[in-house]
């Protein structure tokens, strides 16, 4: 049993995760960080040297092995639902929560981070909010597929989240 958050950059994944981490006594993993940590550079310097292809291969063999894990939260990238496969490995390996957020909340929010610039390749040429629409509307059939659960991230600070996410969790025998 393991709690998969997922949904665009900036929607809190990794702040959540944290948090649901602490309440429930379980490790908590950012597949991002991981990845770049285990990969020895930032995911930006991923992209610049293989391009998305070499990414998507390293984060694929990172999520099998973070879905074999056992009571872990694991904030996944926001592309990582993007592979069947990967959608594979964490089916069934728990429950996944869709933190849901406005392209603008999630703008905002990217901007703020001051690492995003160092850390994070644009994903289309057009950057900003118009990327964010865009890949929204790629992404969004993939992350409602894969979601038990679905939380509206634009309001609410990640206590009040982590929170919301348990008692939800709880309601339904998920956790």
């Amino acid at each position: 049993m393991n709690l998969f958050l997922i949904g665009y950059r900036g929607s809190g994944k990794t702040t959540v995760a944290r948090r649901l981490g602490e309440l429930l006594g379980w490790p908590s993993v950012d597949a991002d960080s991981e990845l770049e940590l285990r990969a020895g550079k930032s995911i930006k310097d991923i992209f610049a040297a293989g391009g998305e292809p070499a990414f998507r291969e390293l984060e694929a063999r990172l999520v099998a092995d973070l879905a074999s894990r056992d009571k872990h939260v694991i904030a996944l990238g926001g592309g990582a639902i993007l592979r069947e496969n990967n959608r594979k490995a964490i089916a069934g390996r728990g429950s996944v929560i869709w933190l849901q957020a406005s392209p603008e909340t999630l703008f905002a929010r990217i901007n703020a981070d001051p690492t995003t610039e160092e850390r994070r390749p644009d994903l289309t040429a057009q950057g900003g909010v118009g990327e964010i629409r865009t890949l929204l509307a790629d992404r969004t059939p993939q992350y409602k597929a894969c979601a038990n659960l679905t939380v509206d991230a634009n309001r609410l600070d990640p206590d009040e989240i982590a929170r919301q996410i348990l008692t939800s969790l709880h309601q339904r025998k998920l956790v």
